[in-house]
């Protein structure tokens, strides 16, 4: 980061665009973050928020299914998928509904012959439970559907073959399990097979099949690079690239293999340490179907996980009462698992998340 900003920038000002790759990174950490997921190099690119990923190749798989009007996505999705579904249904007018099922729905029972999108999460922020990525693919695609994945919660963190389960778009953020930092750039995925056939909204510049043409129309660019908009956020992108290459430095099967440790000997030390404070375990038990995450609920959950921020132990939580603890494989050791749940053994007996500083909500949980 010093480099770019104190060289690159501070120096060579706008010639890095040429001279230091700046034009292409998006598709080079795109290509890297392929890696990861299961996908060609140039079928993903590193562009803009999850949120608006979403809304991209949601409105691209609309236009491949035009005679199709609804979106089916699950009720306890993440709330942003579903706000930019809504707001997506809003701009597209009546002809469009966004129907949700429950999580223990029959997924085959919920897509008919008249949907043309199946948006779902991998894995789920509030629960862990993480879905069959491939069996719900070929659910959707049997009745004519396509499917969009978000894979905030899983990119590097679980195994994630979206080629091998025939995927046609997924989106994902590099916050998370990838190290990217606060903010950082999100990614999209969109199957070799359909990047020339799709039409994404928001037709930015750097979209554009010569965005230094200047032309006054739009041309969209060949590929994934059409799912660009405008001009890519360099400084973010470094430090993501620099957090993906760690990433790649590892074993992906070996990660998985410490995930599955770190969140089973967190469940048993739970059970062994807090059994006197009525925790009620929401994620599964079973690590294949649980992503790199164990969530508890207690009706205190939002004071108890302040007592043990302060005590050094960053979780979150998600309302109305879930204590969120994620295990990134890469550098959390059994040791950090050890004395996370002996910091909860204690915040419990010594009821300190009873303490008022504790109860004051704050704007982020």
């Amino acid at each position: 980061m010093a480099e770019v900003v104190e060289q690159e920038w501070g120096v060579d000002l706008i010639s890095s665009w040429n001279k230091h790759g700046w034009f292409t990174m998006a598709n080079r950490v795109g290509a890297k973050m392929a890696k990861l997921i299961g996908a060609k190099a140039h079928e993903v690119m590193v562009a803009d928020s999850t949120s608006v990923n979403l809304f991209k190749v949601v409105s691209a798989a609309l236009q491949l299914r035009p005679h199709r009007r609804i979106i089916v996505s699950e009720r306890a999705n993440f709330p942003t998928d579903l706000y930019m579904l809504e707001g997506l249904i809003r701009q597209l007018g009546s002809r469009h509904e966004l129907r949700l099922m429950d999580h223990d729905d029959d997924i085959s029972a919920s897509i008919t012959d008249a949907v043309a999108v199946v948006v779902l999460t991998h894995v789920s922020y509030r629960t862990g439970r993480m879905l069959d990525m491939a069996h719900c693919t070929q659910l959707a695609h049997q009745a004519g559907a396509l499917v969009v994945w978000d894979l905030a919660h899983s990119a590097g963190a679980v195994p994630v073959e979206l080629n091998e389960a025939g995927a046609d778009f997924a989106v994902g953020c590099g916050y998370k399990y990838l190290n990217g930092g606060p903010g950082a750039p999100a990614f999209l995925f969109v199957a070799e097979a359909l990047q020339d056939s799709c039409e994404q909204p928001l037709s930015g510049w750097f979209g554009h099949a010569q965005p230094f043409a200047f032309e006054h129309t739009y041309t969209p660019a060949s590929g994934i690079q059409r799912f660009q908009c405008g001009t890519p956020p360099i400084l973010s992108l470094v430090a993501l690239e620099v957090g993906v290459d760690l990433m790649l430095e590892a074993c992906q099967q070996e990660l998985r293999q410490k995930s599955v440790g770190l969140c089973d000997t967190f469940v048993a030390l739970v059970q062994q340490e807090c059994s006197s404070w009525a925790f009620q375990q929401v994620s599964p038990n079973s690590a294949s179907k649980r992503g790199s995450q164990v969530c508890l609920a207690h009706p205190e959950g939002y004071a108890i996980i302040q007592a043990l921020i302060a005590q050094g132990v960053v979780g979150d939580f998600r309302a109305p009462d879930i204590l969120r603890f994620g295990f990134a494989p890469l550098y959390i050791s059994y040791v950090d698992v050890w004395r996370a749940v002996q910091q909860l053994k204690a915040v419990m007996r010594e009821r300190l998340w009873d303490r008022e500083e504790y109860r004051q909500q704050s704007a982020v949980t």
